[in-house]
């Protein structure tokens, strides 16, 4: 068993020693990253990254994190397996020779 898998059996025995389940589906799941990222991204409004409370962050990174594995497991995703593929997707449309020190889209490169 990998950390990512010790995690999600962690977050499952939470949420059903508390009978959660029946709101996590799917679509509130999807939901519920989107709103930690965007309580994760408030930390940062107005202010220069350094300045963002550090305690803060790590709760609501750890929020998203959550509900992301949590979401995997719904669809049986191996969080290994689809980090790794893509980052090789993102390999071959950002080749070092054309992408290294730029902020252009692949598109555009």
């Amino acid at each position: 068993m990998n950390n990512w898998e010790l995690l999600q059996q962690k977050l499952i025995e939470f949420r059903n020693d508390r009978d959660w389940e029946q709101f996590h589906n799917p679509k509130d799941l999807a939901l519920a990253i989107s709103i930690e990222a965007s309580e994760l991204n408030e930390l940062f409004l107005w202010k220069n990254a350094e300045e963002a409370d550090v305690e803060k962050v790590k709760e609501e990174l750890a929020d998203v994190l959550a509900y992301a594995l949590l979401l995997a497991e719904k669809y049986r995703l191996d969080v290994d397996e689809i980090v790794l593929n893509k980052i090789q997707r993102n390999a071959e449309k950002y080749p070092v020779n054309k992408a290294k020190g730029t902020a252009k889209k692949y598109d555009e490169l």
